[in-house]
């Protein structure tokens, strides 16, 4: 069995993450980490026992690295992923894939050139409730799709946007409450539903200081199949809810809350669904609704091994690079309908 090195790119929260995702597969491990501030990269590496690189160069001029996961800020993912990708090591890079369509086109590019493997991290569609509504979906037991609403009704403190200079930036947030939290929400409802058509949405920053991009967002959308649906994300709203989706069809509804099916209304659902539905969910547990760390790792291990598994067949993780494309552009639609006021396509 191969066994992959991997190089993180970026000591911030979401670096934790993909360090303890790493170090549950059985067949890779964490080589190293860097970080454009070396003492940063130097305490972290000591935390883990992993080594510290100097910088970028000397973590992908090391044999050992197979793999690079990008945990820089969202609008600094671009140039560390293409520069892994020109020297010929797969990439995984955190949500969203970058803050314009243009710079995730050339991440996809680079890759692709390269001829190596891409994946976005949308840990969300590895979940097992999330899974479980995607079959049901698929083998048509909901209907005519109807309705489908997404709510990421969460709450960060002022002293979470104070934290990092980069908080609450166009340049490297991309946006506010959109972009850098309810996306996740947003890739679900585009794995599930399909393409969305059209979209208006009004955005305000309402419960914080000094910050470039919204707080709070509503949007409706009109989905190709015909279905409409509405869209929530703010971190605004005290003291946060757990992130909810509620689909209807015309043979019933799902409502599902942090990943957990918690409502399933089906003429055909047998006792055996249901009390799946109704056992311990792994991965499920969080938090991250008022906390951005009270999180479980388990779905950032099943992607990652969806992607060693994608390498060693030669196939295409589940969330490639032009998954995560579909996602920005979406977002680049919400806030261009925000700015001119009237409905627009992605």
């Amino acid at each position: 069995m191969q066994r992959y090195g991997f190089a993180i790119v970026g000591t911030g929260n979401i670096a934790q993450a993909h360090v303890e995702a790493v170090g549950l597969l059985p067949n890779a491990f964490v080589a190293g980490v860097t970080s454009h501030t070396p003492e940063k990269a130097r305490r972290f590496a000591e935390r883990y026992g992993v080594r510290a690189y100097a910088d970028l160069d000397e973590a992908l001029a090391d044999d050992a690295v197979q793999v690079v996961c990008v945990c820089t800020p969202s609008g600094a993912h671009l140039e560390p992923a293409v520069a892994a990708a020109e020297a010929g090591r797969h990439v995984v890079v955190e949500k969203p894939l970058e803050v314009t369509s243009e710079r995730a086109q050339a991440i996809v590019d680079a890759a692709e050139r390269a001829g190596v493997a891409l994946a976005t991290i949308f840990m969300g569609r590895f979940a097992d409730g999330n899974r479980r509504l995607k079959a049901i979906l698929d083998a048509g037991r909901l209907g005519r799709l109807l309705q489908a609403d997404g709510y990421v009704k969460w709450y960060r403190s002022q002293e979470y946007y104070d934290s990092a200079a980069w908080r609450g930036t166009w340049a490297l947030d991309g946006g506010g409450a959109l972009m850098n939290q309810a996306i996740h929400q947003l890739d679900l409802l585009l794995w599930l539903m399909g393409p969305v058509d059209e979209v208006f949405a009004y955005a305000a920053t309402l419960n914080h200081e000094r910050l470039e991009v919204e707080d709070t967002l509503v949007a409706v959308m009109r989905y190709r199949n015909g279905a409409l649906g509405t869209f929530t994300a703010a971190t605004s709203l005290f003291p946060g809810r757990p992130k909810a989706l509620d689909l209807h069809g015309t043979r019933g509804a799902i409502s599902v809350r942090d990943e957990t099916i918690v409502s399933c209304e089906l003429p055909d659902l047998t006792d055996e669904e249901r009390a799946a539905m109704q056992g311990p969910t792994a991965g499920s547990a969080s938090g991250t609704f008022a906390d951005p760390m009270a999180m479980s790792f388990e779905n950032h291990r099943r992607q990652l091994e969806d992607f060693l598994r994608a390498i060693d067949e030669g196939t295409a993780p589940l969330v490639d690079g032009r998954e995560g494309l579909r996602s920005v552009a979406l977002v680049e639609a919400i806030y261009r309908s925000v700015r001119e006021g009237r409905a627009v396509a992605p």
